[in-house]
């Protein structure tokens, strides 16, 4: 007979290693290609030292003169704190007891939970990978009732649950832990649940809920050329900021190319990974059409397939700003974390526990994490894109 004891076991014996497996290698092609590591964590921080520049000790002398003085390589720390991610799935008493004598019934139930939770990470670490650690998902630009226009729908799908903030981060009155129920993407409009939206104005921003400034270190936040990056200021750490050009137009190889030669020029760097907005992706196809390049194709970790640029992967992803390819070296990024996906386990060591109140059992998987990019002028971003 099936009981919560059995799925709790289920959980954490069968499930918690196929899950982590998807959620690691198929949730993002990006993800995916970025190497993940528990070193460098101490306690809740990641403390990553990072090389800039070359060895000072080398020279030219004289047959008799004397040796080239010691100059050792330069470092500096990186620091920043572990972000919390977690992905909850809700089993109601009623399910468990309707398939309690059917074991098949039983194990489509958990299966499409954990399909579920799946399709939620996709979209919710996919969006964190392009965002810049705020949590924001887009900036509001009027409000009637309960729904709201914003300036772009990219991060938004209906289900999720969200804040409205000011653009400070303080939570507008009535207005937080509110559902996503309609989204129209022609119209950039989101209707959200509850009662009317009387305090929400414009310049307000839709955040995910209790997720403001928490989320992971994303290439938003590295694609910037002011303020700090790890604890380290730009300003006198200009090693910290990317290759950027903007206000592209029409793409072009030469445009394309030049971002590649600059980062080996300048940093050594090597791009082994393109990802751009689906637009983006079109134009670059139809650029490669035209001069009649071969359009090769390549399958990544994950079972991704892609065309390539020069033999450089090329992939679209949802979550990147319209209009934007950002040319990466993958070898410089690594997801460190304090250990892969464990499910969250109470002091009698189940992850099953009743919700107060309720006839609901809910499980969830965490994971303590953060993104770092030990050479960011060894990466490139293309905006302003003229799509097709």
């Amino acid at each position: 007979m099936v009981t919560m004891s059995s799925a709790d076991s289920a959980l954490k014996s069968y499930y918690l290693g196929a899950v982590s497996q998807q959620l690691n290698t198929e949730v993002n092609p990006f993800l995916a290609k970025i190497k993940q590591s528990t070193a460098d964590v101490w306690g809740k921080e990641i403390r990553r030292l990072a090389q800039y520049g070359v060895n000072g000790g080398v020279g030219a002398g004289t047959e008799e003169g004397a040796l080239p003085a010691a100059a050792g390589n330069n470092y500096e720390q990186f620091v920043t704190t572990l972000k919390n991610l977690y992905g909850t799935v809700e089993i109601s008493d009623k399910a468990v007891r309707a398939s309690e004598n059917n074991a098949g019934a039983f194990v489509n139930l958990l299966t499409a939970e954990m399909e579920g939770l799946i399709r939620s990470s996709s979209f919710n670490f996919g969006r964190m990978l392009f965002g810049d650690g705020s949590g924001v998902l887009c900036t509001v630009a009027s409000v009637s009732g309960t729904t709201v226009t914003v300036d772009t729908v990219k991060n938004v799908i209906e289900g999720m649950t969200v804040d409205v903030l000011t653009n400070v981060g303080a939570a507008v009155s009535g207005a937080t832990g509110r559902r996503v129920i309609a989204v129209d993407r022609d119209k950039k409009t989101i209707t959200l649940s509850g009662g009317e939206l009387s305090g929400v104005a414009e310049t307000n921003v839709l955040c995910v809920q209790g997720s403001y400034n928490l989320e992971l270190t994303g290439l938003g936040a590295i694609f910037k050329d002011t303020g700090s990056l790890y604890g380290l200021d730009r300003a006198t750490h200009k090693w910290m900021i990317p290759y950027m050009q903007s206000e592209v137009g029409a793409l072009s190889e030469t445009v394309i190319q030049k971002a590649i030669d600059k980062l080996e020029e300048t940093a050594g760097s090597r791009v082994d990974f393109i990802v751009c907005s689906w637009g983006v992706k079109r134009a670059l196809q139809k650029l490669l059409s035209t001069s009649r390049v071969n359009n090769d194709m390549a399958e990544l970790a994950g079972g991704y397939k892609t065309i390539t640029y020069n033999g450089i992967p090329v992939v679209a992803d949802r979550f990147c700003p319209d209009g934007t390819m950002y040319l990466l070296n993958t070898a410089d990024f690594t997801l460190h974390q304090l250990c892969d996906w464990k499910w969250l386990e109470g002091d009698d060591g189940k992850v099953l526990r009743q919700v107060p109140g309720k006839p609901l059992y809910t499980a969830t998987l965490v994971k303590y994490a953060d993104l770092i990019c030990t050479r960011p002028c060894g990466q490139a971003m293309l905006s302003g894109i003229d799509e097709e």
